[in-house]
């Protein structure tokens, strides 16, 4: 089965061809080019960003992990409304103001094991490209003016409202947004270029000083990594309006020629079924969990693991059964390690690793079924797990199935997340290990569970055989 997304712009599943031209080989594609909305520097990113993130991130890999060559580029918005507002707070320039924040936002994708990207484009770095595309709109006759700024007649581009499936009879024409984010029940004419504020930045244009509305910015990153169509868009589903929507009237306005191929929406992100908030207390940045002790290879396993198009609830109680999920993984790698029986490699384990590696791509194929993809995965433990039992498990038997699970990793990474520090403290460990023990005899489980998380979120595995138990750094 051919690779397949759900295309917004279409509304139906469609076969992945990148460059639009169907090739005999997938090594003959040229580089699929993906362009994600990334993050607005403006303060930390929080869970519902970082969902999209991991998406964006499970593409990027199975991509490569499907032979494709890959270049992205995730923007980076530095300036806008808010950006903007939080400098003017803390009395600093945009740019030591931004620069804050990108440093952080970069550290806590490290944190997530999200692969960088290849381009991360600042709005700030592209003002050229936004002027280029605001003459082109100019000459095609999509822009007026009005107190200095700039704006985009929607009702002059035909095609407003392809994708979010807007009923044109919405729109009001000549009304006007000049804010960069706006009510989605209202269509009104967007700013391309805003005239100069008290206390704004702004750059000299041949239309006058000012600074880029909000859309204009991806629209011209775009074109200035890319130079034309690109294969993927992609975001969470509150940027198909009026965001995404407004970029492709704008590339679409300036060049006459197709924006994006293939629109990929992420579903929103719940915590404990409701709409993040800060009045609910339910609203969590990565630093907020990761305070809290809980492991990021458990919150990047539990933002990965539901389909990109269904509503993620995200709770704490689904950490821990996110770390149980891990921690069986890493049992299982200590039991394949453990294998001291020389032989050759048997058939049997030859043939159920290959019909793993092709039902995984069976499932993945079908719109990134992560959910299927994991299923598959877990099958395949477990059938290792019973060939182990049977003692019919070598040292050529493992070290054939950590290569499958290296490469199933690519796509995941959560298997092999991350070394654990040198710096382990044995003494430590070990008292942890007799604490643990002892509650254990106590009959006081929730402890020696804690105890075991603990350790778990440390890096440490534990397995408790007839010799006692045993400890390993995670690898």
């Amino acid at each position: 089965m051919a690779l397949r997304f759900y295309n917004t712009y279409s509304g139906v599943m469609e076969e992945f061809i990148p460059s639009g031209m169907k090739k005999d080989k997938i090594q003959d594609y040229p580089p699929v080019t993906i362009y994600s909305c990334g993050p607005t520097v403006y303060g930390y990113a929080h869970i519902g960003n970082f969902r999209t993130f991991i998406f964006n991130d499970l593409l990027r890999r199975y991509l490569k992990f499907r032979g494709y060559k890959v270049n992205h580029a995730m923007n980076i918005t530095d300036v806008d409304d808010k950006t903007i507002e939080g400098a003017n707070r803390e009395g600093i320039s945009l740019r030591d103001y931004t620069d804050r924040y990108i440093n952080i936002f970069f550290e806590d994708i490290d944190v997530l094991n999200i692969e960088r990207v290849e381009h991360n484009p600042r709005a700030t770095e592209s003002i050229n490209a936004m002027i280029e595309i605001i003459q082109r709109l100019q000459e095609r006759n999509f822009v007026y003016s009005r107190d200095g700024s700039l704006y985009f007649s929607i009702s002059k581009f035909h095609k407003y409202g392809m994708l979010s499936r807007l009923d044109r009879r919405q729109i009001r024409s000549g009304a006007r947004y000049d804010a960069d984010e706006y009510e989605k029940d209202d269509v009104r004419d967007f700013v391309l270029w805003k005239s100069p504020k008290n206390g704004e930045p702004f750059w000299e244009t041949p239309f006058g000083p000012g600074r880029p509305g909000w859309h204009i910015e991806c629209s011209a990153m775009v074109r200035q990594v890319f130079g034309g169509t690109i294969d993927i868009h992609t975001g969470g589903v509150d940027l198909v309006f009026p965001h995404h929507e407004n970029e492709i009237a704008q590339s679409e306005g300036a060049y006459d020629e197709k924006f994006v191929r293939y629109w990929i929406h992420v579903e929103h992100l719940l915590v404990d079924g409701a709409k993040m908030s800060k009045s609910k207390g339910n609203f969590y940045t990565l630093r907020d969990l990761l305070d809290k002790g809980y492991s990021p290879r458990a919150i990047r396993y539990l933002l990965l693991t539901s389909h990109y198009r269904k509503q993620l609830n995200f709770t704490l109680e689904g950490l821990k059964t996110a770390e149980n999920a891990l921690a069986r993984i890493d049992n299982f790698l200590v039991r394949i390690d453990d294998v001291k029986k020389n032989a050759e490699v048997d058939p049997a384990i030859r043939t159920l690793s290959q019909e793993f590696v092709v039902h995984f791509i069976e499932q993945m194929d079908d719109d990134l079924n992560i959910s299927g993809g994991l299923g598959e995965f877990f099958d395949y433990v477990h059938s290792i797990n019973s060939l182990i039992d049977e003692g019919r498990f070598s040292i050529a038997d493992r070290d054939f199935v950590m290569d499958i699970l290296r490469r199933i990793d690519s796509v995941f990474g959560f298997i092999f997340f991350k070394k654990a520090s040198h710096g382990i403290d044995a003494e430590r460990i070990q008292s942890l290990i007799d604490e643990r023990q002892k509650a254990r005899k106590e009959k006081d489980f929730v402890r020696a569970d804690r105890i075991r998380d603990e350790l778990l979120a440390g890096g440490i595995i534990l397995e408790d055989t007839r010799e006692g138990v045993r400890w390993k750094i995670r690898q």
